[in-house]
């Protein structure tokens, strides 16, 4: 008898095994509340444009009959028709019969809209003796302020504390996703929920090291999130696309967030890196690891380091195609000369990565070693082996100038025009300025002081080198039909 019932607890052991390997064991649980501590996993792929797509992964076990779920702590900014469910367990076993988002969220004022014309309780206190008293009140209204009638008198307004006996049904906490499901499986369903959402979004940011010769430095790149879409995604595999996307227009993007908080300081993450891939027209990044992208909170990871980057310093002054006179009524015309940097992004330079648009930030060190600011400019989405110019500001100690020496008609919409172009070199060594002049209509060069490149039908350009403390004077003449 002992050995028989020794074999029938070994058998029951493992017939509950088994039930628990296939979900049966398990009890199903009371109906209603999907929460984030159900949360399996999340996917979260952040766009440029103010666009998240969230893909959230939980599992519940209701019992094979119609439920209503609600499917919380979903993001405030939610768009609520781009929402799609499905089950990873069995796509068969769960139908959805019906969708609803419910963002009418809990706040004081409209809790007391729900209680127009019903009873409430003010709880009543005498300041001078401490003593307090409940007081049953009739809520009139609330519009421009609370209007209670309370033994057949009218208050507007009442300094005690209102007492609400519950919470309407229609009120939530949290904007809440609301499915009516039947489900026909015996056992955990694994669900995946995927949408849209606002107020997260994310860019690149550049630091640029200059050397003391200005013709390199180290580049690094970062890449800042900010969310404020009204949710935290815990643990979540992050994945950035870069590119510019096309979104239709002519209705409400997604509903509103409640107020939103103040920016976070950022939080840096430098132990993870980014894999990029060509993805359709755009490019997408993901985050070697998982990371956790809290509400209101602005995160930054290392997306690039690239180190002895070969740079090349342009000293550029563009001609303007009109003068302008100035208070004292001299002509103005564009006399300040361009500062830029020119960067080529290739292997060879230690880049050869599509980089996301942002802002490169530009540094360098001082005689005493110490890093200065010495500009910023935005750059565009830059696929590998295309050149990235960057726009330091206005040079100092190298001014030009431009006058128009001559104007003429000699026939019909036919004109002669000439221009000298003074440029002065206040540095302590040479320095080399491109000229771009622009040249409206059909031109013809009838005379050149220097060697000039027709870079487009309407502009030329000259290269001119311009010694330290001396004057270079450029003077050409055309002949234009308009």
């Amino acid at each position: 008898m002992k050995k028989v019932a020794d074999w029938f607890v070994i058998l029951t052991a493992m017939v509950l095994s088994l039930k628990k390997q296939n979900g049966l064991a398990a009890k199903p649980q009371e109906a209603g509340a999907i929460t984030q501590e159900q949360q399996k996993g999340v996917s979260l792929t952040v766009y440029n444009q103010n666009l998240g797509l969230v893909k959230d992964n939980r599992e519940f076990y209701f019992g094979p009959e119609v439920h209503e779920i609600r499917f919380m702590d979903v993001a405030s900014q939610i768009d609520p028709t781009t929402v799609h469910l499905k089950s990873l367990t069995d796509p068969q076993g769960l139908r959805i019969l019906e969708q609803n988002y419910e963002y009418d969220l809990l706040n004081p004022a409209k809790l007391l809209d729900k209680y127009v014309g019903k009873k409430v309780k003010i709880l009543d206190k005498n300041y001078y003796t401490g003593e307090e008293r409940i007081v049953e009140a009739t809520l009139l209204s609330t519009n421009g302020g609370p209007i209670f009638q309370i033994d057949g008198s009218i208050h507007l307004g009442h300094p005690g504390r209102v007492i609400l006996p519950e919470i309407p049904e229609n009120l939530i906490a949290k904007p809440t996703l609301v499915w009516l499901l039947q489900n026909r499986v015996l056992r955990a369903q694994a669900v995946e929920a995927s949408y849209l959402t606002g107020g997260i979004s994310w860019k690149a940011d550049y630091v640029f090291v200059l050397n003391a010769k200005d013709n390199g430095g180290d580049l690094s790149g970062w890449v800042t999130i900010d969310n404020k879409s009204g949710a935290t995604y815990k643990d979540a595999t992050l994945k950035l696309v870069a590119g510019d996307i096309n979104r239709a227009r002519g209705r409400a993007e997604v509903h509103g967030a409640l107020e939103q908080a103040a920016k976070a300081a950022p939080s840096v993450d430098r132990l993870r890196e980014f894999t990029e891939e060509g993805f359709f027209e755009y490019h997408l990044y993901t985050l070697q690891g998982k990371s956790t992208i809290k509400d209101n909170q602005t995160k930054q990871l290392s997306l690039l380091s690239a180190t002895d980057v070969p740079v090349k310093k342009q000293l550029i002054y563009y001609g303007a195609q009109d003068y302008y006179r100035n208070r004292y009524g001299q002509p103005v015309s564009n006399q300040k000369v361009g500062v830029y940097l020119e960067v080529a992004n290739k292997k060879e330079n230690g880049l050869g990565l599509p980089l996301p648009k942002g802002v490169v930030r530009v540094y360098k060190a001082d005689e005493a070693g110490s890093l200065q600011f010495v500009g910023e400019d935005w750059i565009d989405h830059t696929p590998k082996d295309e050149k990235v110019k960057i726009k330091m500001g206005e040079a100092f100690d190298v001014v030009g100038e431009r006058i128009q020496k001559d104007w003429r008609q000699i026939a019909p919409n036919l004109y002669e025009v000439e221009w000298e172009i003074k440029l002065r070199n206040h540095k302590k060594e040479d320095a080399q300025v491109k000229i771009i002049e622009p040249v409206p209509g059909d031109w013809q060069m009838l005379h050149s002081s220097h060697t000039y490149e027709k870079i487009e039908a309407h502009t030329l350009q000259y290269t001119i080198d311009v010694p330290k403390d001396k004057e270079v004077k450029v003077n050409y003449r055309v002949r234009i039909k308009y």
